[in-house]
């Protein structure tokens, strides 16, 4: 009789043995989810802060800025030339800015958004420039408002003409 007790109380310290290791389990992988939850946020939030900072600094970029072909030099100004030559090289551009990609729409005046090229530039609204080799129009839109420049003919001078735009850059999934 006293060998099956003593069996008895081994199977039930086994038993609890092993359910205890199943709870530390079940806590550890619930306190790993949440940490793990907690980075994925905060990555978000880092690549959405790029973004913006992004925004903020592309229209002072060598590869977008007027600088000092306008007269003055000017800050939150995007030469429209200087665009459309970087469109035509865009596929040396994939992965630069480490965004989806980059809009520049005309807002005022506003048109009926004709995508820009080389044959219809500069009688068009919008500019896409794809910086990610994926083709999907999916992610998050950050924007901020500039002057978009371009040198034009106006009977036989070469004048300024700048109007309002906005750059949007997607970025994320």
């Amino acid at each position: 009789m006293r060998k099956k007790k003593g069996q008895m109380k081994i199977q039930q310290m086994a038993f609890m043995l092993i359910a205890v290791t199943l709870f530390f389990a079940l806590v550890g992988m619930f306190f790993l989810t949440v940490v793990f939850s907690e980075i994925k946020q905060s990555a978000e939030l880092l690549e959405e802060r790029d973004a913006l900072l992004l925004v903020s600094k592309l229209s002072n970029s060598p590869e977008f800025s007027c600088g000092d072909a306008f007269g003055t030099s000017k800050t939150n100004c995007i030469d429209g030339d200087k665009v459309m030559a970087l469109k035509k090289n865009e596929a040396r551009y994939l992965g630069f800015w480490g965004v989806n990609k980059i809009e520049i729409k005309k807002s005022y005046p506003s048109g009926s958004r004709v995508e820009c090229n080389s044959n219809n530039y500069p009688d068009c609204d919008s500019f896409k420039i794809e910086s990610s080799s994926t083709e999907t129009d999916s992610g998050v839109g950050v924007s901020n408002f500039v002057a978009l420049c371009r040198k034009e003919n106006f009977e036989g001078k070469i004048e300024n003409k700048c109007e309002m735009a906005r750059v949007v850059v997607y970025y994320g999934e």
